[in-house]
């Protein structure tokens, strides 16, 4: 492939030298790639990438600062002094390539997921030395754009130190973000000016015209984690954020930078598989012994209390119970043991001979200080013990050393078949395509804060763009924030192979509430799921299948509001049976929840009257044929 000429300039400083495009295989989506020579000579990449002929990300620099002063010294090799180090690179050519392919993910939302792209390859390499060589790497999905910079084996053995990362996003004006400072912070819709702080990823955009766009971070294995920041110069502008150096050895890629683009919110939830497609296949040969499924905790860790819950999952149709923090001593000091008990009148061994004799598998949380020093045989021993999953508490993120640490413990439970459940302030960035052991992580704000009901139609178009969220949602707490009825729909609406309910709740607190149905039919993998309706901040409703069974949630903010829900997407000519499970103040139960049931069909469409804070959790089977 040949550079085609440009002739507009850049701005009046930099003279526009060479331009190629990559578009996605249903030619909406359009990443232009050149690169400009300013006044004083530097060379400078940028990009920009239009929808549908409309620019969604304007003339943007893509940038990485590169100080390899130490490892040239050492090595008696030349050192690089320019000041910038993309200032010298000259490129040496540029190919296209195609993907149309597709994968069967072990669990997921979608029982198949299309893998359609088509690829850029920019060569390039200092001029004034060929060791010094990068490949940018751009692919053009129909559901957005992601690029990364990729470094090839270095023929003097020269180690690499990546300080920053410049890479800009300029966005049209009057874009509105959905901020959040942390992965368990609340979201607040923000113009771009005056961030009080660096923002998550996935960052959810809002273009004038209703386009939307995210902005997010995929295959963060082995770098630093990268927030987003605003330009001190640009207005309009978003910049990436370094949390700090990393230091890394040829051959190596940075992180992709993925930008989603589609037309309303809901299509861009719908395309929540972007990120798993940005990461490698599954590394796990035989993942028979990965089961997803539902899981709550036990709140009294005594043998007495294990087993009582190991019962209400029995009579629920939950997989798993779990043990949290300090079962086996103070969770923060390195002096714990995570493989001996350290509280009384709690036989983990009885425990989980209990549970298995039921159907019911044992998952252990352990804080990061066990982690650290034990991971090394400490998986391997639960194995032994009969335990299925470990939760890993309170890890530290966001530097290089954490990255690489915690993308390790996950692979040693894999060796060991354990599952993992990562908690606090880690989000995935597509891990889980490649190790599907990982089956949920939280570093989302959920029930553990109570938040209001607004908060909760956020999360699916922002948090949920970056894989499972492991919510913890309650049902008999008082202290939840929402109708009984919104909890309900919350199985439905949020994604997690590892679905956690009845978080802060005891078997106790159960009166044989008939809509808990809901939750012991509901599965935690399907088919096929789609939004059928719903804006962030307003509502939410979507629709997922297993096999021949549908279940729908929705549910909407602190207002009441109606919401029709079409039902389409049944097969058309055949008829079904849906119980409804919705807010009502005339159910003789303490929850409100009445129960109905109604003949439907394809061209049904169900008019719920959402309460405030309110939802309604729905089931949909086919009728029996005759």
């Amino acid at each position: 492939m040949v550079f085609l000429l440009a002739t507009a300039a850049h701005s009046h400083a930099a003279q526009q030298q060479h331009l190629a495009t990559v578009r996605s295989p249903d030619k909406n989506l359009q990443y232009i790639f050149y690169q400009t020579t300013t006044a004083t000579g530097g060379r400078q990449l940028y990009y920009r990438v239009n929808y549908k002929h409309k620019p969604v990300i304007l003339d943007s620099l893509l940038d990485l600062q590169l100080d390899n002063h130490l490892s040239e010294s050492s090595m008696a090799l030349n050192i690089d002094r320019h000041k910038k180090w993309f200032d010298n690179l000259a490129i040496t050519g540029n190919s296209t390539t195609s993907h149309n392919a597709s994968w069967k993910p072990l669990h997921g939302e979608q029982a198949e997921i299309p893998d359609n792209y088509n690829q850029l390859t920019v060569n390039l390499v200092k001029d004034d030395n060929p060791d010094y060589a990068m490949k940018l790497e751009v692919r053009a999905y129909n559901e957005g754009a992601a690029f990364r910079f990729v470094f090839p084996e270095n023929p003097k053995g020269s180690y690499y130190r990546v300080t920053q990362e410049n890479t800009e996003f300029t966005l049209p004006v009057e874009t509105k973000a959905w901020f959040a400072g942390w992965a368990q912070a609340p979201y607040k819709k923000l113009d771009l000016a005056n961030w009080p702080d660096e923002a998550e990823r996935p960052l959810t955009l809002e273009l004038l015209g209703g386009i939307h766009v995210a902005l997010l971070e995929a295959q963060m294995v082995d770098y630093s984690r990268t927030k987003f920041k605003l330009s001190k110069t640009k207005p309009n502008t978003i910049v990436t954020a370094m949390h700090d150096p990393a230091d890394l050895i040829s051959p190596f890629a940075t992180p992709w930078r993925g930008i989603m683009v589609a037309e309303s919110a809901g299509a861009l939830a719908d395309n929540s598989h972007f990120i798993l497609n940005l990461n490698p296949p599954s590394k796990i040969a035989q993942p028979d012994w990965i089961k997803p499924g539902k899981i709550m905790r036990v709140m009294t860790q005594t043998t007495a209390a294990a087993k009582a819950n190991i019962d209400f999952a029995v009579k629920h149709k939950l997989q798993y119970v779990l043990f949290d923090w300090k079962w086996y001593g103070p969770a923060f000091s390195f002096d714990s043991d995570a493989t001996k008990v350290a509280i009384p009148d709690f036989d983990l061994p009885a425990i989980i001979k209990y549970g298995k004799d039921r159907g019911v598998g044992i998952w252990l949380y352990v804080n990061q200080q066990a982690l650290l020093t034990q991971s090394d045989s400490l998986f391997k021993t639960y194995k032994d013990w009969g335990v299925k999953g470990v939760k890993f508490g309170f890890v530290q993120v966001g530097s290089h050393r954490w990255s690489t640490w915690i993308n390790k413990a996950i692979q040693q439970a894999a060796d060991a078949r354990i599952m993992v459940n990562i908690h606090d302030d880690w989000r995935p960035t597509g891990e889980q395509r490649t190790w599907p052991n990982l089956l949920t992580s939280e570093g989302v704000r959920g029930n553990e804060e109570m938040p209001d009901a607004t908060h909760n139609t956020v999360l699916p178009f922002t948090r949920y763009l970056a894989g499972a969220a492991d919510y913890t949602i309650c049902y008999f707490d008082p202290r939840i924030k929402t109708t009984h009825a919104h909890q309900l729909a919350l199985a439905a609406i949020y994604y997690s192979p590892l679905q956690t309910l009845y978080w802060y709740d005891r078997p106790e607190m159960e009166n044989n509430e008939p809509e808990l149905a809901f939750w012991d039919k509901i599965p935690v993998s399907w088919d096929q799921s789609k939004v059928i309706s719903g804006k962030p901040g307003e509502s939410v409703t979507v629709a997922r299948r297993s096999g021949a069974d549908w279940f729908i949630g929705a549910i909407t903010n602190n207002d009441a509001r109606t919401v029709n829900i079409p039902l389409s997407f049944l097969d058309k000519g055949r008829k079904y049976q849906a119980t409804l499970y919705a807010d009502d103040a005339a159910a003789p139960t303490a929850t409100r929840v009445g129960i109905e049931r109604r003949a439907v069909d394809a061209a049904s469409v169900i008019e719920a009257r959402l309460s405030a804070s309110g939802g309604i959790a729905i089931w949909i089977t086919p009728e029996a044929q005759p």
